[in-house]
């Protein structure tokens, strides 16, 4: 027997053109934007799309092998979150730069060392936000350097702990406190696992 997968409607990534993009809004950070596609059949179609300059999360390691965790109020949820600490590009800024400096606003913590997980995009049906992971180690406390508007709690969790919140915003219909429901912290967490960086025997 085939184990080929026969799909009524094979999915195309060639013949998609962009015919127009319109201005909605200007915001602080990002820009809004009404896009027209011409798809292959020939029908043209509007997206609503969050133009986004770029970003960057940062995983911290501590040298007893713990990691470097925030809790951040986020209004569009309504909810304090657990998160890794992350933060918007100020173009020119190059990804490792601003990694750098979102680690001493949010954490309050200096890393000597800066390497990259890879990139992703956060939520490609909404927004062409492209995200560059890190993960930070020998760090030095200098102390948080947070803006006006920001109310960020640092936490520091054992490896353990950390996988261990992974799915647990599913097993409830109102999540416990203790979980991750933040997708980008999630998967760079994740990655960081698969790159080797934990010990899970050290807990």
């Amino acid at each position: 027997m085939s184990s080929e997968l026969h799909l009524p409607n094979p999915p195309r990534q060639e013949g998609f053109i962009e015919c127009s993009r319109r201005l909605i809004h200007k915001g602080r950070k990002f820009d809004f934007e009404m896009v027209s596609v011409q798809r292959p059949s020939g029908r043209v179609v509007q997206r609503e799309v969050v133009r986004h300059p770029g970003a960057v999360i940062i995983l911290p390691i501590l040298p007893d092998g713990r990691v470097v965790a925030i809790r951040n109020y986020r209004i569009a949820v309504g909810a304090r979150l657990y998160e890794f600490p992350a933060g918007t590009l100020e173009p020119p800024e190059a990804p490792e730069a601003c990694a750098a400096r979102e680690l001493i606003e949010e954490t309050g913590f200096q890393a000597a060392t800066l390497a990259p997980l890879g990139w992703f995009h956060t939520t490609p049906g909404l927004t062409d936000e492209k995200m560059y992971a890190f993960v930070a180690t020998s760090l030095v406390h200098v102390g948080q350097r947070l803006e006006e508007d920001e109310d960020i709690e640092v936490v520091g969790l054992t490896i353990t702990e950390a996988l261990t919140m992974l799915g647990q915003p599913g097993t409830t219909a109102s999540a416990p406190a203790a979980c991750w429901s933040d997708a980008k912290s999630m998967l760079t967490l994740l990655l960081a696992q698969r790159a080797g960086y934990f010990d899970q025997s050290a807990g």
